[in-house]
């Protein structure tokens, strides 16, 4: 499975006074995309944490389209493009109701042995469920 997608309505927290998202939500929506993904594979990320692995965001790009406004039902879709190695690339499209596309993004994480601190390659076991 190289794709999913989540959706939920936006909550009036996560709000300006316009009503409009602040922008720096979307990292959650992310992160939420990609647990979710995980979790449909069969994996826990609170399991690889627990078994020395984590995955620590290095780089994340957002293009902020169009707002997403409180009480919207929105969809985020997260994409695995290439096989994972030390890194693994996601991109990612945010959709309102009405399908208009409100955000496209990009992270990138690396695989991160919790006990040396260092980098460390995708377990096999994920590499498994990827079907590489």
């Amino acid at each position: 499975m190289r794709s999913n997608q989540i959706s939920f309505r936006i909550r009036y927290s996560e709000t300006d006074q316009m009503g409009v998202v602040y922008h720096g939500n979307y990292a959650q929506y992310l992160e939420m995309a990609r647990v979710e993904w995980l979790r449909v594979l069969g994996i826990s990320y609170k399991k690889m944490e627990e078994d020395g692995i984590m995955l620590p965001v290095i780089s994340l790009s957002i293009n902020y389209l169009k707002p997403a406004l409180y009480d919207d039902l929105i969809t985020v879709k997260v994409i695995l493009n290439k096989k994972p190695v030390i890194r693994i690339e996601f991109d990612y499209e945010i959709t309102n109701e009405a399908g208009e596309l409100l955000a496209t993004a990009n992270t990138v994480l690396v695989f991160m042995d919790m006990q040396r601190k260092r980098p460390t390659r995708c377990p096999d076991f994920l590499l498994k469920k990827l079907n590489y």
